[in-house]
């Protein structure tokens, strides 16, 4: 991004229409327009009105011709879909956005809700594991997931096979939040079809995706982090050495949350990513009592943060000639490779403040030469 597109908006208040709302999904829904870049836009352009407005300038001068945003019909197809699920959109700065997932840098900007939102008060524990767990597995994610909710916490898992399931089937009657990799009226497996529906009944179902989006293996780390980002710890059951849920457990470490493992046989492939996690540090969880202790002391409810404090990035950086602009696109270009590497460790790298790098993250993302991915990460597209 060239200096001509900073500005010295303050930052949104959040949508308090439904003319806002619709420019929010719009803006999110455009290509290439993820979380951070959307705070980043809403950030230099006051309004999402205005940061649609801005887009396709913003694009061109990131050198993407052409670019156009979501259509209309796109958000009205949506919104369409929400009332035909009976799905309540959540945004960031709303008094019910949980608390714990707005203070994230990269924490959805909207969420689809089905089922009760009061849920998203109260305390959570994330419990996750095997798709193919064993039985043994499976008896100790419901007997967690039980003593938890008896304790008052709120379960979250991910509705998949296996842990997940057998997590929020036992945390029904106290309460159990399901974040979905593909659209809150999309049953991914379609085995669980009969559980969803109980979630949404008592319960609550939550996606930032588009409804109707069937997921695809890109969508669940991301749906991990959202897992992680609403709990105060997350409880390993079952994990492979290579799993989703060791994904979940690197995200809750970003995100500052406790991790927890249950050990299991050293024999037992299913339980080699928990035995690596509790050798590495993790707390080992024999039941509930452990979880629990091993939390920081629950403290007083805090008040909704204004929108300010959520949305609040670095001042604009000191104005860069295009020369400029252009080194440290190569600069950034040079660092990354196909691996991921973390956006705050890149600043280190390159010896630049955050505030003059976060723009140029923009342009290249808008360009398609970088992901972005969950936790902070960052990689280069070939």
């Amino acid at each position: 991004m060239t200096e001509e597109q900073f500005s010295s908006y303050h930052p949104p208040l959040p949508p308090t229409t439904e003319e806002d709302r619709f420019s929010w999904l719009r803006l999110l829904r455009s290509r290439r327009v993820g979380p951070t870049t959307f705070r980043r836009l809403m950030h230099e352009h006051g309004t999402a009105q205005n940061a649609l407005v801005a887009l396709p300038e913003v694009a061109r001068a990131a050198g993407v011709e052409g670019y156009e945003i979501c259509p209309p019909g796109v958000v009205e197809a949506e919104l369409k879909a929400a009332k035909a699920a009976q799905a309540r959109l959540l945004c960031l700065g709303d008094n019910d956005y949980p608390l714990h997932l707005a203070e994230l840098s990269d924490a959805p900007p909207i969420l689809w809700l089905i089922g009760d939102p009061a849920l998203l008060r109260r305390p959570m524990i994330a419990l996750v594991g095997a798709r193919n767990a064993s039985s043994l597995g499976t008896r100790m994610a419901r007997a967690l997931a039980q003593e938890l909710g008896a304790a008052g916490f709120v379960v979250v898992s991910g509705l998949a096979r296996g842990i997940d399931t057998a997590a929020h089937l036992a945390a029904l009657p106290s309460g159990t939040i399901a974040v979905m990799a593909g659209g809150v009226d999309t049953i991914y497996p379609a085995e669980n079809t009969h559980l969803a529906g109980d979630i949404a009944r008592q319960g609550l179902r939550l996606s930032e995706q588009p409804m109707r989006l069937t997921p695809q293996a890109r969508h669940f780390p991301r749906r991990n982090r959202i897992i992680s980002g609403l709990a105060q710890a997350v409880v390993v059951v079952e994990a492979a050495a290579k799993s989703g849920s060791l994904i979940t457990a690197r995200d809750a470490l970003d995100q500052g949350r406790e991790v927890l493992a249950v050990p299991g046989h050293p024999f037992d492939a299913r339980a080699a990513g928990c035995n690596m996690l509790i050798r590495d540090g993790a707390h080992l969880v024999r039941n509930a009592e452990d979880v629990i202790v091993a939390l920081p002391a629950l403290t007083a409810p805090r008040s909704q943060p204004d929108l300010c404090d959520l949305m609040q990035q670095p001042a604009p950086p000191p104005k860069r000639s295009l020369r400029e602009t252009a080194a440290l696109h190569s600069l950034i270009l040079d660092r990354l490779g196909p691996s991921p590497v973390a956006e705050d460790q890149l600043i280190r790298d390159l010896a630049a403040s955050p505030g003059e790098v976060a723009p140029v993250l923009v342009d290249l993302e808008l360009e398609g030469r970088i992901n972005r991915q969950a936790g902070g990460l960052l990689s280069r597209v070939n």
